[in-house]
């Protein structure tokens, strides 16, 4: 419980650092995961990036001068009928998020439960990038 209070606090500090202004609209995303995966873990990655894991990583957040970046390392694999996913990497993908309202949208939090899902049946590892480079070849 003291370990979640500090990492909560590393997050807060992160975010009051890069700007204090986004803080309700990360607070309602934190808030939106911890609901939609209840099992999930905040924590901080090695470069200072507040991240949630459950089963392996599942999605991340970062904080601009604009707008709040959540990111899903499987993301070029889920299913985004409704188009909130940028970026064009092998796997990761991210949606943009400037106010609390972006937060509720119901298409995001469809996308965080296609993220748990996919972890469910296979953490995302350093194996499987190894398989999908070599199923491409």
């Amino acid at each position: 419980m003291q370990e979640e209070a500090s990492i909560a606090a590393a997050i807060d500090a992160y975010v009051f650092k890069q700007n204090p202004k986004l803080k309700p609209v990360t607070d309602a995303l934190r808030a939106l995961v911890r609901k939609t995966v209840p099992n999930s873990r905040e924590a901080v990655n090695p470069w200072g990036i507040p991240i949630f894991e459950w089963n392996g990583p599942l999605c991340y957040l970062r904080v601009g001068k604009h707008h709040v970046t959540f990111g899903l390392p499987r993301g070029a694999s889920l299913i985004d009928s409704a188009g909130l996913l940028k970026g064009n990497g092998r796997n990761m993908r991210h949606v943009k998020l400037r106010e609390i309202a972006d937060v509720h949208d119901a298409n995001l939090k469809q996308l965080i439960l296609q993220a748990k899902k996919m972890n469910k049946g296979e953490p995302l590892g350093a194996s499987m990038r190894v398989k999908r480079r070599r199923a491409k070849r």
